[in-house]
């Protein structure tokens, strides 16, 4: 699991499309907490939950127990945080198919 920040700016993963950038100061919005302004510090642990999400479909026993500890800085439970990564899941690298329409 590789975070980079990108100049200071930008944080990304190789492991998900989820990105988190600086809005000025220590403040960031990260990509599936929409609204919200977090820490740099709080910005990582959104970057790592979005990264262990993206490595498993479902978590295991001690994943949930870790991802709890993790959400419990963003003021989430590890449930809620699944759910959002998983509802804000912007995959860029796939291109929509254009739906076809039917005449009748």
């Amino acid at each position: 699991m590789a975070i980079e920040v990108v100049s200071a700016s930008m944080m990304t993963s190789d492991e998900t499309t989820h990105m988190a950038r600086c809005v000025g100061g220590d403040r960031w919005v990260v990509s599936w907490l929409p609204g919200r302004t977090l820490t740099g510090r709080q910005a990582v642990t959104a970057m790592t939950i979005a990264t262990m999400v993206a490595n498993h479909e479902i978590p295991t026993g001690t994943e949930w127990a870790t991802l709890d500890d993790l959400a419990l800085e963003l003021g989430l439970t590890a449930r809620e945080a699944v759910f959002m990564v998983a509802e804000e899941n912007h995959d860029y690298r796939r291109t929509a198919k254009p739906r076809r329409r039917s005449l009748e």
